[in-house]
């Protein structure tokens, strides 16, 4: 029989699996199918970002270039190399993983700006190596990726496909399968969270010193969470540059990193759910601000800073309070 804390974990994942069924009805056409299959990719990123930043309390301001490694090293291994997306996609993230914890040894013993300046500077060099490496990245211009590959089957945005006899656009199957893999990333997420690993995160992030005194050894589970959440951002920069077809350095950009940070805010730290908000709205919210126009801009800061202000712990652990607090209040003036 699963314990209360596993019921509420199920809960909430299947909740989420019965959003991401429901979500289809409402959409009409390829560039809606198209939109919400890029919110599932980077709230499949922010998920492991929130592991390093709202578990383990470490600000990482250069992620994007780990999410960029993963989608050059998969378009170069497929369309230069002729490799399968598959074993592409993996290796990439073994890199990564290597990369990051190379990277984040030295650097994790950092804090507070510093740490922020020096994941920075690893998100300025990753950019910087992809715009001048023409020869291999195509530099600024960037570069073709082929359609993604899997068990044989070519899942292309402009393909027709058969599943269990039903038929739909390629756009389509790309939301079923992005869908699956935010599932597993959210499921990865919360078993890690509540395991010895996630409870020694936590305790790195209440406090660094308490930690250490109860044995914690703080650099070693700082360093994993980095890797992993480096890890996270490498899989699904391969996925976001198979679903794209083309690819720049601007994946890797420092506008990016930044994105995915504000999306870990603007959900709420420490929400794996409330992370995924984030990157809806975040990426839903210029769509609706268009009709601005030369506005935009402007509305989209405003919009930002308003939630920030009234929602300083983050949109779903707000929502999350707000609602709780009105049902006990509920409940007490009907008893």
């Amino acid at each position: 029989m699963l314990n209360r804390f596993m019921q509420s974990r199920l809960r909430g994942l299947v909740a989420l699996a019965l959003i991401l069924v429901v979500i289809p009805a409402f959409l009409t056409n390829s560039f809606q199918y198209g939109m919400v299959t890029q919110i599932a990719i980077l709230a499949a990123t922010v998920v492991g970002l929130n592991l390093l930043v709202g578990f383990a309390g470490q600000i990482s301001l250069g992620h994007a270039g780990f999410f960029g490694l993963g989608a050059y090293f998969s378009g170069i291994a497929t369309g230069t190399y002729g490799w399968s997306s598959v074993p592409a996609l993996l290796v990439g993230a073994a890199l990564v993983g290597v990369i990051a914890w190379i990277v984040g040894r030295p650097v994790l013993r950092l804090k507070g700006h510093y740490l922020s300046m020096a994941t920075l500077a690893v998100g300025f060099i990753i950019a910087i190596i992809l715009n001048n490496e023409r020869d291999l990245t195509g530099g600024p211009d960037g570069m073709p990726v082929p359609a993604f590959e899997i068990f044989g089957w070519e899942l292309s945005s402009f393909g027709r496909y058969s599943l269990f006899g039903f038929e739909m656009e390629g756009f389509e199957a790309w939301y079923i399968f992005a869908s699956a893999v935010l599932l597993a990333a959210v499921w990865f997420a919360l078993n890690l969270i509540e395991s010895p690993i996630g409870r020694a995160l936590r305790s790195v992030h209440g406090s660094e010193v308490a930690a250490r005194v109860v044995g914690v050894n703080t650099a070693k589970y700082k360093s994993l969470v980095f890797v992993i959440s480096a890890i996270y951002a490498s899989l699904m920069g391969s996925l976001y540059a198979h679903f794209q077809g083309f690819i720049t350095p601007a994946v890797a950009s420092f506008e990016f990193s930044i994105l995915f940070i504000t999306m870990v805010v603007l959900g709420g730290m420490g929400s794996t759910f409330g992370v995924i908000m984030g990157a809806a709205v975040l990426t839903l919210l210029p769509q609706l601000l268009a009709d601005f126009q030369d506005l935009e801009t402007v509305m989209f800061g405003l919009i930002l800073m308003l939630t920030m202000i009234f929602m300083p712990k983050g949109l779903l652990p707000t929502l999350t309070a707000t609602v709780s607090r009105r049902m006990r209040k509920k409940a007490g003036g009907e008893a």
